[in-house]
């Protein structure tokens, strides 16, 4: 490569394109019974922790932020596992949603509502109970982790992921 052509390569690379997808971490959190951690939003959906990834953040960093910001449990980066990725449309808008499924396997404290104005309390369930009425994402996380779960299938689209070794 010459040097204009490597001038015109930086250059081009320097805005970033027009957002169309968003990402996010939903978490699966499991107690010693095997009952998933749920919220009540206070619009009447149940949901997990998670939330957006923001810039210059891994997934496993997103997912323990948006766990300690929600629910006030503590965990580390390296004790969440990202075990597929559901894509799917926000249909009020042109953006793709892409969800990381995380599974927790270890964190400490006690599941405590930190954001009163989202959720209303927070619920050890059994996964085989789930309510009907579970947010779009989290059913999807949901499925990614137990597959057999009688959730609804919805357009979305899975990819299943494993870790590489390092």
């Amino acid at each position: 490569m010459n040097t204009a052509e490597a001038a015109a390569a930086a250059h081009r690379n320097v805005r970033p394109p027009v957002a169309q997808a968003s990402l996010g971490a939903g978490v699966v959190v499991t107690d010693e019974a095997g009952r998933v951690l749920l919220g009540l939003h206070r619009s009447g959906v149940w949901e997990l922790p998670g939330g957006m990834v923001e810039p210059g953040e891994s997934v496993e960093e997103a997912a323990v932020r948006e766990l300690a910001e929600e629910t006030t449990l503590v965990a580390d980066a390296a004790d969440v596992e990202v075990v597929g990725l559901v894509l799917d449309s926000v249909t009020s808008s042109l953006l793709t949603r892409m969800t990381a499924a995380t599974v927790l396997r270890s964190f400490r404290g006690v599941p405590t509502v930190a954001e009163p104005d989202k959720i209303e309390r927070w619920e050890w369930t059994d996964p085989d109970r789930l309510p009907e009425a579970l947010f779009v994402p989290s059913a999807q996380v949901l499925r990614m982790w137990r597959p057999g779960l009688p959730l609804p299938g919805g357009p979305f689209h899975r990819y299943a992921m494993g870790r590489l070794p390092d």
